[in-house]
């Protein structure tokens, strides 16, 4: 499935709307470049998830967990961890666990991923600063029937 955007609050409000499907334990991963709306779309899940703390990227800490929502959400930025992997993260406690995990640039933890899981990929658009594609790719039976569900909750929006 793919749906754009127009701006940052509509990339947020796609997250948003997805929030309220979500389950402990599901698993998305976040790809794009620099500056493509990864984080943005973070905002909005955690928005949708009745979190109400600040999102920021959590390029340094790696890990940021959020427990004040229907369900924890566990932002990872995994960018540093190019070329060593997330071994030593302990990441399987976080995709078997109680909370949501969003995973930026998660190539560069591809042999600690789960078998199934979701991906969505943010593009900028080279002619609109604000304008971003949003490309929803299921792996596994749980997340093709997510995906469905999030397309026809934006489409009777």
């Amino acid at each position: 499935m793919e749906y754009t955007t127009t701006d940052a609050a509509g990339t947020q409000a796609v997250g948003a709307a997805l929030a309220p499907l979500l389950q402990a334990g599901d698993v998305i991963l976040l790809d794009g470049d620099l500056g493509a709306g990864k984080t943005t779309f973070t905002k909005g899940v955690a928005a949708g998830l009745g979190i109400h703390r600040n999102v920021k990227s959590p390029t340094f800490n790696l890990i940021k967990e959020y427990h004040q929502g229907r369900l924890p959400l566990y932002h990872m930025d995994v960018y540093r961890l190019e070329g060593v992997g997330g071994a030593d993260l302990g990441l399987q406690e976080y995709f078997n666990g109680s909370g949501v995990s969003l995973v930026e640039w998660s190539q560069f933890v591809a042999e600690d991923l789960p078998q199934d899981f979701l991906m969505i990929r943010l593009q900028k658009d080279d002619d609109d600063f604000d304008r971003r594609k949003i490309i929803f790719t299921p792996h596994g039976d749980r997340y093709a029937t997510l995906v469905d569900q999030l397309a026809q909750q934006l489409h009777t929006n």
